[in-house]
């Protein structure tokens, strides 16, 4: 099965969840649903609703209820979107102007506000205990990692530990909530629901390495962001934190300077320097290791459609390179 299989096998749900998200979206305050529909619109695959449907199904779980937790997941993402972009101060989101340039900080951070929200109405009235304390958890942690990382902004000792710290903390604690959240609809016993939860956290680490490899590597129209980005804009990621660790102590100085200085110039001599220690390669190998350990959490599910589809979309995060 190929990721395209996987959404043409849910399709009919991820367009139930796409008319819950525009249900939900309606306000007599025209600029939040124009804000949002920009930024839902511009191109993102649904992944998150997509496990949420998945791991539903792998426990049995076809009712309604999917289609609002869903929204609910796709929600607190796009919600978090719009203030990393603020803070970034970011210009574009998939190859659009970010919400923050077209319309100002104040008016994006306050429509992620209506999109937390609206969340939180949405879990009481289609949750229950179980999922409301998860979910609620999983956003206060989420908090807490877009606060590290702004601590750690331009950080150029920032160690590989904390960068996955970062990164389970602001992307896989959500992508592991919508997992979990399907085992809790299918009422999954817990040791399920654990495996699930760390399926999650694996497929999450992964989804982000990936990505953050892909601003290196990725041909920009299929990437939907300016190549490099994350190195123009002083950001430390895995394949160039393992090439400070590798390399020796003038070229370690020389990326310092270009970090610290911003200087587009140094970029291409650094991007080269990332190539020479493998910086590329390291980080492609501890996303696989985190897919082969995904995987390894589903083996207590029997096989089906939804396992198959599962561990397809984890194949899809790891090639997406190609």
């Amino acid at each position: 099965m190929q990721i395209q299989d996987v959404f043409r096998h849910y399709g009919n749900d991820l367009k139930q969840v796409e008319e819950h998200m525009e249900m939900y979206l309606g306000s007599e305050v025209r600029l939040i649903p124009e804000i949002i529909h920009h930024l839902i619109g511009s191109g993102g695959k649904r992944f998150r609703p997509l496990l949420l449907l998945a791991t539903a199904d792998l426990c049995g779980y076809r009712g309604e209820r999917r289609y609002p937790l869903a929204a609910v997941i796709e929600f607190i993402h796009t919600a978090s979107l719009l203030h990393d972009d603020v803070i970034d101060r970011a210009e574009t989101r998939r190859g659009k102007p970010a919400a923050n340039h077209l319309w100002g900080n104040a008016a994006s951070v306050l429509v992620g506000d209506f999109l937390y929200s609206k969340s939180f109405k949405l879990m009481t009235d289609h949750g229950n205990p179980a999922i409301l304390k998860l979910l609620s958890t999983t956003t206060n942690t989420m908090s807490e990692g877009e606060v590290f990382q702004l601590m750690k902004a331009g950080d150029v000792n920032l160690t590989e530990k904390e960068y996955l710290l970062i990164v389970e903390k602001k992307t896989s604690i959500l992508i592991s909530a919508a997992c979990a959240v399907g085992g809790i609809l299918g009422n999954a016993p817990d040791n399920r629901i654990e495996a699930l939860t760390r399926f999650g956290m694996r497929l999450g680490t992964a989804f982000q390495i990936t990505d953050d490899t892909l601003d290196y590597v990725a041909r920009e129209e299929e990437f939907g962001k300016a190549i490099g980005q994350d190195l123009k804009e002083g950001k430390l990621t895995l394949p160039l934190i393992r090439t400070m660790k590798k390399c020796n102590p003038e070229e370690r100085a020389f990326i310092r300077k270009g970090i610290e200085e911003k200087n587009e110039e140094a970029t291409a001599e650094i991007m080269a320097l990332i190539g020479r220690y493998g910086g590329i390669d390291y980080a492609l190998a501890k996303a696989k290791a985190c897919i082969d350990e995904a995987r390894g959490f589903l083996a207590g599910f029997e096989d089906s459609e939804a396992r198959t589809a599962l561990s397809s979309i984890a194949d899809y995060i790891i090639e997406r390179r190609l």
